[in-house]
Parts: structure tokens; C-alpha cells; sequence
């Protein structure tokens, strides 16, 4: 018999995906729960696994957006199985590449009063570009700019130099797309600011030198970064409820717990993947989920769900050498906290210079419901208890905080 597969709902505010590749190829064997797509939402890339074994036919090119139950192949599981036991048709042999036929010379166009002149739909588009319609050649009648010509034309960067001068163009994927669209419509719609503070790293650089090989040995995670500033986010946003809320129409909506998105570079763009009640959590805790999250993210498994719902974002743009930057809100979120990379540099301490590992922190917050005296606040907060972990963090009982 021949089944329909079609696409399955990722979640439930999506209604389209898009085919981002093929993993078989057309006529070839499946087997059950082999992974023979992969397609994009604007949330995550998922893989399309086979619902039976048999003879797949695509119906659905790499790029094609279909709708959520849209039919994307057919499997005839009556087919019998190819001997060799092979899931997948072996590679087809590369054919030595055919000479391209030759072009047909084009004529000639003879000169007239019309050559190098623009149409008038033409001449708008080169106007809009600051294009010259005598630089561009015509292909029109006699040699007149046709609107075709004028859509191709590039704007002049310079006289060439001899070096290479290619470009490509690839389209943007379903979920790129999606993240540029949001972040656009978070500058358009939110009143965002920024404030900024410093945080010397030293007491957290002297817990990690003493405590991190054990801990690692003991937990099999490393005692990161991540840990220290996801709890002293947690404290800081049960001060001052206002950043854990959110605008919902006419009212703002407030929480009673800690859901903490933390923004990973993934293989297909920025994911955001959520620590659940991170109120709740330890620092062994808050490491596991970073480390299992980060590697679902990375490898391309993370669910919808898993990036559904948090109520405050940690990004570290520090990873990559960032200095300083002010951070997009995450929507519908009111606020996100940017780290940044660490520094040695002097400072005052007890009314003497002395150099210190530095790291710049930012807050992006919606200033519709979140003010300055919050905003600020809560930085300081965050700022106070990476400063002092072992009384602030850890009740001043080091070994129990880290469970060792």
C-alpha cells in the first residue's frame, strides 16, 4: 500500500515548515524511524523520521514551505527490501560531466535612437538604485534598458583592483528569518534601554581555582561561569519582580518562578533554550541543564518546547570576544542580561590601584513597565553577588552550595 507522510505539528503556534534537506533520495528503501528530512520552523530545525519501510517518493523540493498535515512523500511498503540489507540506495555513480551544448551567437543589435535609452519602469528602478542607465547594458530591442536589465543591474563599488570580485546568494533559512523578524519588531515596539555595570570576576576566579577540579570529579559537569550568574540572576529577579514580567495587553503578568533562556550559537542560528524553575536548583544543577541543553542545541535536537516560555534571557556574547554590547530583549520577555569577556584591568581597592579580571555586564530592559530605579537596582543586585558568592550565593558554607 502507499502511505502519505505528512508533516507533523512541532507546536502549537506553528502552522509551516520548511523543507531544509533531504536526507534520501527519491526511490530510495527506507526503514522505519529513519530520518529521511529535515525541516525548519521558525523555532527549531527537527528531523522527519519514516512513519514504515518501503519506496520513498519526495513531493516536496529543499526549500518548499509546506503546511503543518501538507503531504511531503509517499512510502509503498509493499516495495521489498533491496539486497545487501542497504536502508539507502547506494550513491549513483558520478557521470563524467556532458560538454554544454554551445550557445547560439545572439545577433548583433544595430545602434538606433533607442539604444542605451530606459523604459520608464526601467528608469525608476535604476533612479531608486543611483544607477545610470547609460552604464548598464540593454538587451531590449536595439539595445534599449529593459525592466529585467535594471532589476540586474549592481551599483558601481569602485574600479576593480584585479582581485576577485564573486558573490553568492543563498536564501535564509525558515528560523533566520523568524529571529530577524522578532528583533526587528522588539526595536519597533518596546521602549528599550540598556544600563550598564562592572563586575570583578576575582572571588569567583579563586572558588573555581579551589573547588572545580572536585567538583567535576564529584557532579562529571564543570563548575562554569553560568551557574554563578544564574543564581545571582534568580536572587536579583525575586527583588525586583517587575524584570521577571511581562506586558499582556492592557496588563502586566507577573511570575512566582525563575525560567531562565540562555542563548546558544547553534549550526543553524541563535537557539534559546529554557532552565525550567532554576529558582529550584543548585549549582550542579544549573550546570547539567547548561551543558545538556547547550549539546542538545548545538547538535540540532532541541524541541520547541524545550525554548517555550522562559521569563528572562542570559546571553553571553563574551565567548567571542565581545568587550561590550547592548543586548536585544528576547519577546516576549522584558529583559535580558549580556555578559561579556573578562579583562585584567586596574582599579581602585582600599585607595590603591590594582589590576583585577573585569567583565562589563548589560541590562536591556522595556522600559513601559520596568523603570530606572529597577533596572538599575536589579543590576547592582547581580553585580553584589558575583562579587561575593561565597555570602551571598552560598550562605557562606561553600562545600554545601557546591555539594561536595
Amino acid at each position: 500500500m502507499i502511505l502519505e507522510m505528512k508533516v507533523p505539528s512541532p507546536g502549537e503556534s506553528i502552522t509551516e515548515v520548511e523543507i531544509a534537506e533531504w536526507l534520501v533520495e527519491d526511490g530510495d528503501y527506507v526503514e522505519k524511524d529513519q530520518a529521511i528530512a529535515e525541516v525548519d520552523s521558525d523555532k527549531a530545525t527537527l528531523e522527519l523520521p519514516a512513519e514504515q519501510s518501503g519506496i520513498i517518493t519526495l513531493k516536496a523540493e529543499v526549500g518548499d514551505a509546506v503546511e503543518v498535515g501538507a503531504v511531503v512523500c509517499l512510502i509503498d511498503t509493499s516495495a521489498a527490501k533491496p539486497e545487501g540489507g542497504e536502508a539507502v540506495a547506494e550513491q549513483k555513480k558520478e557521470e563524467a560531466p556532458k560538454e554544454a551544448p554551445k550557445k547560439e551567437e545572439a545577433p548583433v543589435a544595430k545602434e538606433s535612437y533607442a539604444t542605451g535609452s530606459a523604459s520608464p519602469a526601467a528608469k525608476k528602478i535604476l533612479s531608486e538604485k543611483g544607477v545610470s542607465a547609460a552604464s548598464v547594458k540593454g538587451t531590449g530591442k536595439d539595445g534599449r534598458v529593459t525592466k529585467q536589465d535594471a532589476v540586474s543591474a549592481v551599483p558601481s563599488m569602485g574600479t576593480p583592483s584585479g582581485g576577485s570580485r564573486g558573490e553568492s546568494r543563498s536564501k535564509l533559512s525558515m528560523l533566520r528569518r523568524k529571529v530577524a523578524e522578532r528583533l526587528v519588531s522588539v526595536k519597533n515596539e518596546t521602549a528599550m534601554l540598556t544600563t550598564f555595570n562592572e563586575v570583578d570576576m576575582g572571588p569567583i576566579f579563586a572558588l573555581r581555582k579551589q573547588y572545580k577540579e572536585d567538583f567535576k570529579n564529584k557532579h562529571g559537569v564543570g563548575l562554569g561561569f553560568m551557574s554563578f550568574f544564574t543564581l545571582a540572576v534568580v536572587r536579583a529577579l525575586e527583588m525586583y519582580p517587575s524584570v521577571n514580567s511581562m506586558i499582556d495587553g492592557k496588563e502586566m503578568l507577573s511570575y512566582d518562578f525563575c525560567d531562565i533562556s540562555i542563548a546558544v550559537s547553534g549550526p543553524k542560528g541563535l537557539m534559546v533554550p529554557v532552565i525550567r524553575n532554576a529558582e529550584n536548583l543548585t549549582f550542579r544543577g544549573v550546570e547539567a541543564e547548561v551543558k545538556r541543553l547547550a549539546i542538545r542545541a548545538r547538535e540540532g535536537e532541541i524541541t520547541v518546547d524545550e525554548m517555550t516560555g522562559g521569563t528572562f534571557t542570559i546571553t553571553n556574547g563574551g565567548v567571542f570576544g565581545s568587550m561590550l554590547s547592548t543586548p536585544i530583549i528576547n519577546p516576549p520577555q522584558s529583559a535580558i542580561l549580556g555578559m561579556h569577556n573578562i579583562v585584567e584591568r586596574p582599579v581602585v581597592k582600599d585607595g590603591a590601584v590594582a589590576i583585577a579580571p573585569i567583565m562589563y555586564v548589560a541590562l536591556s530592559y522595556d522600559h513601559r513597565i520596568i523603570d530606572g530605579k529597577e533596572s538599575v537596582g536589579f543590576l547592582v543586585a547581580v553585580k553584589e553577588a558575583l562579587e561575593n558568592p561565597e555570602e551571598i550565593l552560598m550562605d557562606s558554607n561553600v562545600k554545601k552550595a557546591l555539594e561536595m
